[in-house]
């Protein structure tokens, strides 16, 4: 499986998704902001939610559909792997000393579990009843849970070029993408088809860079999207990378506000064809400034690119970009419906295949103007999985899809 895309659009033949699991009901009302969620999720709906979002997927396109849960466990069989992930995971408490502890105790797929879903102070003293916690109360986190782990876009980011491995840029999220590298590291399916772009090696601590914030304009542009979440020094180095490896020609920094409601690029706009766009009204207006990287030249073996600030919308990129542009707007370009759909993601549906698309069923106005531009609009539920803020793009990692 060669591990490079070139395209948002093209039709899925394998992605990565997580269901969620109980990482989700370790959250509540005190705890939610802490762990980077505006709610509390009702876990079973959530389940019922997201199989159909997988099974919808493997229907539509007979893609197929990988689980993290499954490709962690298959990787932690190395217990030399396990207990790095597992010491890693116990430093925030200060209690990396109970690593072996835990391994003697748990199964794989228990140990796969703590990893994801957490490990509490009373839960462990069952395993170990004379465990000496120091200063941690019985129901405080030994390893804190990922809720976060069901937006799988965001820890790792498959380009034209090669991989990206995120730097997260909140700790509680750090986790998450240490697991998806050492998934891709080290499966059998993977391993050997990473050319790994970021972090650069010998960086120990990279600035913060997340998938949600890479987009595929064409075989020969990406977009990264300067947000909260993502630091200009990370887009520099990846843009190094990228014009370095020689696929990529151009690679554009978009600076997002630092507003919620554009967390990521990918929460802006989302490609639907070769042609076509789906946007939030407001976005093109609200990116006031962008980038331009270029390969200026490799002279003894060093890599010099250059950057040019843009006197240009974003809106204006992607109509040189993408030739023929259209662009439809959430809602139809209702303010109104545009607004309150894209608090639950309306322009962050997830393209299957060539104006091919899966989309909340909530965003009705969204998926009518789709329909009404020739979009085939599949729907899923969308009570619980939308009380995260993320959408079916942000849910899930294209691994492969055909070439346009």
């Amino acid at each position: 499986m060669n591990l490079r895309l070139n395209s948002e659009f093209g039709t899925l033949k394998a992605v990565l998704m997580h269901r969620p699991g109980k990482e989700i009901d370790r959250l509540t009302p005190y705890n939610k902001e802490f762990l980077l969620f505006d709610d509390v999720p009702y876990l079973e709906a959530l389940q019922q939610e997201h199989d159909a979002f997988s099974n919808l997927i493997k229907e539509s396109t007979g893609a197929t559909v990988y689980q993290l849960r499954e490709l962690l466990i298959r990787v932690l069989y190395d217990q030399k792997m396990l207990l790095q992930l597992m010491r890693e995971s116990l430093k925030r408490s200060g209690m990396v000393h109970l690593a072996e502890d835990i391994l003697e105790r748990y199964s794989t797929a228990e140990c796969a579990g703590i990893l994801t879903a957490g490990l509490k102070v009373h839960e462990l003293r069952r395993k170990i009843p004379k465990l000496n916690a120091g200063e941690l109360m019985e129901f405080a986190f030994v390893i804190s849970p990922c809720p976060n782990l069901y937006f799988q876009r965001d820890p790792m980011a498959i380009t034209p070029g090669g991989v990206i491995f995120s730097s997260m840029r909140m700790e509680g999220r750090q986790r998450e993408a240490d697991l998806l590298r050492t998934i891709f590291e080290n499966h059998m399916d993977f391993k050997d088809n990473i050319h790994q772009l970021y972090p650069v090696l010998g960086h120990d601590n990279p600035p913060s860079i997340e998938g949600g914030d890479v987009i595929i304009l064409s075989q020969k542009a990406v977009a990264i999207g300067n947000s909260e979440r993502t630091d200009e020094k990370a887009i520099y180095h990846a843009a190094k990378a990228l014009l370095a490896e020689g696929t990529v020609e151009r690679v554009y920094e978009v600076h997002l506000p630092q507003k919620r409601q554009f967390m990521h690029l990918d929460t802006v706009f989302t490609i639907l064809d070769e042609n076509l766009v789906l946007t939030y009204p407001d976005a093109m207006n609200a990116v006031l400034q962008t980038s331009l990287y270029t390969l200026k030249e490799i002279k003894d073996d060093k890599v010099h690119i250059k950057r040019e600030v843009l006197k240009e919308s974003l809106l204006t990129i992607l109509e040189r970009e993408i030739p023929h542009l259209e662009i439809l707007h959430t809602a139809a370009g209702n303010p109104d419906y545009a607004m309150r759909e894209q608090w639950f993601d309306g322009a962050n549906v997830f393209a299957i295949g060539p104006r091919r698309v899966i989309s909340y069923n909530r965003n009705i106005h969204t998926n009518r103007a789709l329909r009404n531009m020739g979009v085939e609009v599949l729907e899923i539920p969308s009570s619980e999985l939308s009380r995260g803020l993320g959408g079916p793009r942000c849910m899930t990692m294209p691994i492969s899809r055909s070439r346009v």
